[in-house]
């Protein structure tokens, strides 16, 4: 006698990590930009550093130019890693420090990192950053370091990691209660310091989810989406 297979509401639903960004909401105050670096301990960049091209920012602000003077309106995006389903950072990296996670994030293994950069060449939103120097902080500031974020040394790659400390230790407390994580519950640094709430994150794979429910509206696109490359990161146009 066969066992009845197991229907397909008992089968727990893998996460799939996804963010929402709403420009019509985004105002560039780039308050993101500075949580970013106080939550994941990013080394400071000096103006010599940021000169030659050498500074690092896990999230950066692009801005546009619509329109000549005086009629001129500016509009901004926030631009960060958009941990791609098919990543064109991660089947070049020699030493697997670059690869993709069951639950849709493109992490990266600072102790296997040798610095090659391929993975920075081969990414078409430019959002890897080599760290050329040692880090430092000026005093008082290294004493706001982040200890669930590990300092990264010089000569390996770092980017944005969707704030994966906070991803696992709300994972860690719904799996000791039993449960799942709910929606609303894992907020990034550069989601919880946007004023006008422009950041949304969230499980896509949820059809309830904020998110989910952003990404399927007539305004979302992706970036570079030509490309194939499957980003994780939904852009909602300006409304006009």
């Amino acid at each position: 006698m066969t066992e009845p297979k197991q229907s397909s509401s008992s089968v727990p639903r893998s996460y799939k990590w996804e963010m929402a960004i709403d420009l019509d909401r985004c105002t560039g105050c780039e308050a993101c930009v500075v949580a970013c670096h106080a939550e994941n301990n990013i080394r400071i960049s000096g103006e010599q550093e940021a000169a030659e091209g050498r500074a690092i920012n896990w999230i950066r602000i692009e801005r546009y130019w619509e329109g000549e003077y005086p009629d001129v309106k500016v509009k901004f995006m926030p631009v960060l890693c958009q941990q791609c389903g098919d990543a064109p950072c991660e089947p070049v990296c020699p030493v697997y420090a670059s690869y993709h996670t069951p639950d849709g994030l493109n992490a990266q293994v600072y102790n296997r990192c040798i610095g090659v950069r391929y993975c920075g060449n081969n990414c078409p939103y430019t959002v890897r950053h080599f760290n050329w120097f040692d880090p430092h902080w000026d005093p008082p500031l290294q004493e706001q370091l982040n200890p669930d974020v590990t300092v990264r040394q010089n000569g390996i790659m770092e980017k944005c990691t969707f704030c994966v400390q906070r991803i696992r230790e709300k994972k860690e407390l719904a799996e000791k209660e039993g449960r799942r994580v709910r929606d609303g519950e894992i907020v990034p640094a550069c989601v919880q310091s946007c004023p006008t709430s422009a950041l949304v994150f969230g499980d896509r794979n949820d059809p309830g989810s904020h998110v989910s429910k952003l990404a399927r509206q007539d305004r979302s696109f992706h970036l570079l989406e030509s490309l194939g490359t499957q980003p994780a990161i939904t852009y909602l146009k300006r409304i006009t």
